[in-house]
């Protein structure tokens, strides 16, 4: 009998929500063995075509075939029951359970009732050697990173003998480091014979372990292409609809005076004698952007919620303007010239339960033009919205009225954007603005940072993209164990010695005091 040459066939996929056709007639074909990127800008329907696949929705139209013969997937036991796998773009794991029970959590083995943990353990701890994935099976899923997160995601799937393994955007939340981390084992799992579907935006990941690729536009299918043969810019163009510029165009930062200055800010750990922050001192001058630059983990989520109020700093100022808002609270900070795209949008950025609308005015509802007493004014909330989506291209099913958990990550990071924006702010920290977006959606972030420094505002930016850091920065501070260990010129620094200094191999000790 003739081989069959694909594993999964995914036939005139039709896939259809109120006001919107997420997918529109998509082919899809995988072959046993080959990384298989699936491209597209957010809201094309890529994580839409994979929950398909993996059960989580059914289409309205279309087949799915592994090994040729016709399957039917009604949710994810089924996935799992035909050998599929997911690693979800947010991941779907229980916090205040371990890394173990995470992994069997489903497929348990019990015995008069009590669980069997140590042959899973055993299972767990071979596989995590076996593929390099090391974590630690009794840590709390709360208490570890999230790329140690992800690897317990990866290891759900291979505990499950899962010989199709999607992952949906699975360097979204990923330092570089771990990045090249995670395409060693996605290489090692395909050189095992496993199928892999690779989610993506990032031209680079795409060049480095795919063979071919699926390119997706506002739903519907557009090609697909041997990655080897075609270049980055023809793919971004695909996935586009016009040439994308990969470079960040930007004129010499015409520099004004310091807008805000942190002077020896530290913050002790609740839990060790460890000092996350240390002494730091740090201004941003209007018409710059300043990166703060380093591999997660490194103290600047608890730097950048110190600058933003969400903790209290354990010694040091903060001033804005000239006025001290160390004590200030968020709201005092927000009205008096600060802008925060925070680092985690689902949980600091959005009410993900609200319309669109409530989410663009959730710092400025209490102002005049959008209450009344103790009254919204529901019609001026919606018309700004409404001038908001168009001005910063924000798509949704349902515009204004739609909630914010069914839009695209790529469209919620707008959203913040242009509500952050919009407040016109003097200093705006921006904490890894483009994280998990594709290069149309990047380029637009860029440029509205650009235009922002153009304007004489202040830009703190916190970024673990090393491509970002360097394309956007005017300045470079390297964070590294809670200090600043360099100040650095972009112009005059290369990626490999930024890397250094990140990693903590190198310092540099004529930073400014």
């Amino acid at each position: 009998m003739e081989a069959v040459e694909y594993i999964i066939e995914m036939c005139n996929i039709t896939k259809e929500f109120p006001g919107i056709i997420a997918n529109d007639n998509v082919t899809l074909q995988l072959k046993k063995g080959e990384i298989h990127a699936l491209l597209g800008e957010n809201g094309a329907g890529k994580s839409t075509l994979m929950s398909v696949l993996f059960g989580m929705y059914q289409p309205e139209k279309g087949v799915i075939r592994k090994n040729g013969q016709e399957v039917q997937i009604n949710d994810p036991n089924d996935a799992n029951r035909l050998g599929i796998g997911m690693v979800h773009q947010h991941f779907k794991l229980v916090h205040n359970f371990t890394v173990l029970e995470n992994i069997i959590l489903g497929v348990e083995t019990t015995q008069k009732g009590f669980l069997k943990m140590d042959a899973a353990r055993d299972k767990v701890v071979a596989l995590s050697h076996k593929y390099n994935l090391s974590v630690d099976p009794d840590a709390l899923i709360s208490d570890i990173t999230v790329g140690m997160q992800q690897r317990v995601e990866i290891l759900k799937m291979l505990y499950r003998d899962n010989e199709i393994l999607i992952f949906d955007e699975p360097t979204a939340v990923l330092t570089p480091q771990e990045i090249a981390e995670l395409m060693k084992i996605m290489r090692s799992l395909a050189d095992e014979g496993k199928s892999i579907l690779f989610i993506t935006h990032k031209l680079n990941e795409i060049k480095e372990v795919a063979s071919r690729c699926t390119v997706l536009r506002k739903g519907k299918y557009i090609g697909t292409v041997d990655v080897a043969a075609t270049s980055k810019e023809e793919m971004s163009e695909m996935m586009v609809g016009r040439k994308v510029n990969l470079k960040v165009d930007k004129a010499e930062p015409k520099i004004g005076d310091v807008i805000f200055e942190a002077d020896h800010i530290c913050v002790n750990s609740k839990t060790s004698q460890k000092h996350l922050v240390k002494d730091i001192t740090l201004n941003v001058r209007a018409g710059e952007i300043v990166c703060i630059a380093g591999i997660d983990g490194n103290g600047q989520t608890e730097l950048v919620q110190t600058l933003t109020g969400l903790i209290k700093p354990d010694a040091g100022t903060i001033k804005l303007n000239g006025a001290d808002i160390t004590h200030s609270s968020i709201r005092k900070r927000n009205t008096s010239g600060l802008g925060h795209i925070p680092e985690d949008r689902h949980k600091h950025g959005l009410v993900l339960d609200y319309p669109l609308a409530y989410n663009l005015v959730l710092q400025s509802y209490f102002e005049p033009r959008f209450c009344r007493g103790q009254f919204l004014k529901y019609d001026e909330i919606f018309k700004y919205a409404d001038t908001l989506i168009e001005k910063y291209d924000i798509r949704s099913g349902q515009g204004a009225k739609t909630f914010a958990r069914s839009m695209s990550g790529g469209n919620q990071q707008k959203a913040i954007v242009a509500r952050e924006i919009d407040r016109d702010p003097s200093l705006l920290i921006a904490v890894q603005p483009t994280r998990g977006l594709d290069v149309g959606a990047i380029e637009y972030i860029h440029k509205k940072l650009v235009e922002e420094r153009d304007l004489g505002k202040g830009i703190l930016l916190v970024s673990l993209e090393l491509d970002e850091v360097m394309n956007l920065s005017d300045r470079i501070l390297v964070i590294y164990e809670g200090e600043i260990v360099a100040e650095l010129n972009p112009s005059e620094v290369t990626i490999q010695e930024l890397g250094l200094y990140m990693a903590g191999s190198k310092r540099n000790k004529e930073k400014e005091a």
